[in-house]
């Protein structure tokens, strides 16, 4: 019998939160399905804020993902963070306790999908020592470590300790798209061990019902979705839709919306948001979204913008085409992975052909029904066939020596 570890502290650590991250709805999406396909063979551990490793009680960590799922469902009537004070209850709740002394016969498979604590090497060493288990781990990009300049000050250094755990103790590695393996592999080919790679494209929640209690505009609009940050490209958008208003009469000029929280190395961008005078009246920023708003405003909208300039995965992208919106995105890897040939794919540095592009979607022009012609072609990626692969990636493990 196999014993499987899941491991929750990215979720844990996030306990002050109502709107939930990308890597925060992996975790959640892979916890409920490695529970209905392992049932009583899945534990749950994690890291707790305070340092201490340990297993979480099943009962305990099916009350908290319950608690969270009930706060990103919330259609706004949640604070965006809660007190210190305020989530004690819960911290206290959530601390691991040490793990049962094992039956060495058996089988154990630790999952982790986060990079939660992997910069600690010894750290994650001594966990897989603690738990004689095998070592099974999502890798989601190495965009810190390719492009150092759209991350953090320190987000290179960090990434490349994350990479050098999984280098050093990973058994195998899911990576969520074709081009974040290429990236992985030379750490693999450095490492002298043998670490196995599965591709597993992630999947796509279904979106929350549209509610008529979230307002929508009275004019086209387009969103954007993801973190106010360098790499996202924000900037283009904001330059455009400028340009716009200076140029176009002010009735024919769409609305952006932009979806997501502030981010770091942006004061460019922030200061377009906050001091220009063409973004008061053509811009909208929504930092706290709740599921049902997000939904209804995707929905709602003529097409999604993804200029980024690198992605992992491109999980807006995705959700976009599930609903039958229409995607305009930059010409990387990651995004033609996921949305094969229905997106309209622009150099993320082409201004004119964005700025022609999304005038086309705002009236419904000849680029619009063409994209709308072949939605149906497109094949969604799905949690099913992700679960699967991590399902064959452990049952591998189990049989590995």
């Amino acid at each position: 019998m196999t014993e499987v570890i899941f491991d929750i502290s990215r979720l844990i650590s996030r306990v002050r939160y109502s709107t939930p991250s990308g890597v925060d709805r992996v975790e959640m999406v892979c916890a409920r399905g490695l529970l209905a396909h392992y049932g009583d063979a899945l534990s749950f551990a994690a890291v707790h804020p305070t340092g201490i490793y340990g297993r979480i009680r099943r009962a305990t960590a099916l009350a908290f993902l319950a608690e969270l799922e009930r706060r990103w469902a919330n259609d706004g009537n949640e604070p965006p963070q809660r007190s210190l004070l305020s989530i004690l209850p819960w911290m206290a709740r959530l601390l691991p306790k040490r793990a049962r002394a094992r039956n060495l016969a058996q089988r154990s498979v630790y999952v982790q999908v986060s990079p939660h604590h992997l910069t600690k090497n010894r750290k994650v060493q001594r966990i897989l020592e603690r738990e004689k288990a095998k070592f099974l781990c999502v890798v989601h990009d190495l965009i810190p470590i390719e492009f150092p300049e759209y991350a953090r000050p320190t987000g290179a250094a960090l990434h490349r300790l994350r990479m050098q755990t999984l280098a050093d103790h990973a058994d195998a590695v899911i990576v969520d798209s074709a081009a974040t393996g290429r990236s992985f592999q030379p750490w693999i080919d450095r490492s002298g061990r043998h670490i196995a790679m599965h591709v597993g494209l992630l999947g796509t929640e279904p979106l929350a019902a549209s509610s008529d209690d979230v307002a929508l505009p009275d004019r086209p609009y387009f969103v954007c979705i993801g973190t106010i940050e360098p790499r996202k490209n924000h900037l283009l958008l904001l330059q455009l839709w400028r340009h716009m208003a200076e140029v176009l009469p002010e009735a024919e000029v769409p609305l952006l919306i932009i979806i997501g929280k502030r981010g770091w190395e942006n004061e460019q961008i922030l200061d377009m948001l906050d001091r220009c005078p063409a973004m008061e009246r053509h811009v909208e920023e929504l930092s706290g979204c709740s599921d049902v708003r997000l939904a209804t405003m995707l929905r709602g909208a003529r097409a999604l913008l993804m200029p980024s300039f690198a992605e992992g995965f491109g999980l807006p992208v995705a959700e976009a085409l599930t609903v039958g919106v229409p995607v305009i995105c930059s010409d990387i890897a990651a995004h033609r992975e996921v949305g094969g040939d229905v997106p309209d794919y622009v150099d993320p540095l082409d201004g004119p052909t964005w700025m022609a592009l999304i005038l086309d979607h705002t009236v419904g022009g000849p680029a619009n029904q063409a994209q709308k012609q072949r939605l149906p072609q497109w094949h969604e990626p799905t949690w099913v066939e992700h679960l699967e692969i991590v399902a064959k990636a452990i049952a591998e493990l189990r049989d590995r020596p």
